[in-house]
């Protein structure tokens, strides 16, 4: 399916933008100086935790596949950066659907090239911002069916919804539009694992005018309320395998985990 092309907002390249900023941790080649310039004065433990949260979500999306899960609500979806979710999932149940969403404008430009469905299944992309809970799931209906399991995946994205922006609630409105036997997917920065670290991060965003809510392991498991996490639990990134032996894990400051709705 074609992106929505509906507007076509005017990208900022005077301020820096978590996906860019995201994009340039990872290597990639779509971020703009002002990007460039926050990443540069980052610690080297971000640019670990960039790929550990990479890592992290294709083994949970394939996994969730290896359920039969096939259908996939990303939010926050990124600068693509292949594989992409969709070719995961596909690779185990050719037929999945996925709808993309962020509210980075970049995102739209590689939306149509990079998020193209296999012939069997469909994706789809959504400008649009997580803080707007309603407006992404009234369009993911038009794609995906509410009425069969549906993975929600909020990849990295919750640690820019500091507290006053409510991200409980909003997870709480995106998780109540799901049926049982849904699944939420996170991952999140944490503010008590390499506490200097995360507090230079979190200071250098803030500089770019970013704000950040890293949080301890027990907040992070407030999002799992009512939900019923499916082993090894919410562990950091590199801890999070499903398929035994596990290689020795790296050391992550993110936190991460899958759930299953009842």
């Amino acid at each position: 399916m074609p992106a929505d092309r509906s507007s076509h907002p005017r990208i900022d390249t005077s301020r820096a933008h978590p996906a860019r900023v995201y994009d340039w941790l990872l290597g990639g080649k779509d971020n703009y100086p002002v990007d460039e310039a926050v990443g540069e004065k980052l610690p080297p433990e971000a640019r670990d935790a960039a790929r550990q949260n990479r890592r992290f979500m294709h083994r949970a999306a394939a996994w969730l596949a290896g359920q039969g899960v096939d259908q996939f609500l990303d939010i926050g979806t990124g600068i693509p950066t292949e594989p992409n979710l969709h070719q995961i999932v596909q690779a185990v149940v050719p037929a999945a659907k996925v709808v993309y969403t962020d509210n980075d404008p970049i995102v739209l430009r590689h939306a149509e090239t990079l998020l193209i469905s296999g012939p069997e299944g469909a994706t789809d992309y959504f400008q649009a911002d997580v803080r707007d809970p309603g407006k992404i799931i009234d369009h993911a209906r038009t794609v995906l069916d509410f009425g069969r399991p549906v993975a929600l995946s909020l990849i990295a994205l919750l640690h820019f919804l500091p507290d006053d922006q409510e991200p409980r609630a909003v997870v709480g409105e995106l998780l109540s539009a799901l049926p049982p036997g849904s699944y939420l997917v996170l991952s999140h920065a944490a503010s008590d694992l390499h506490v200097e670290p995360a507090a230079r991060v979190t200071a250098e965003y803030a500089r770019a005018g970013i704000r950040l809510g890293f949080r301890t392991r027990p907040e992070v498991a407030r999002f799992f309320d009512g939900l019923d996490l499916v082993e090894p639990g919410l562990v950091t990134a590199t801890e999070w395998f499903r398929k035994d032996p596990a290689p020795a894990p790296e050391d992550s400051g993110i936190y991460a985990g899958v759930a299953r709705l009842r």
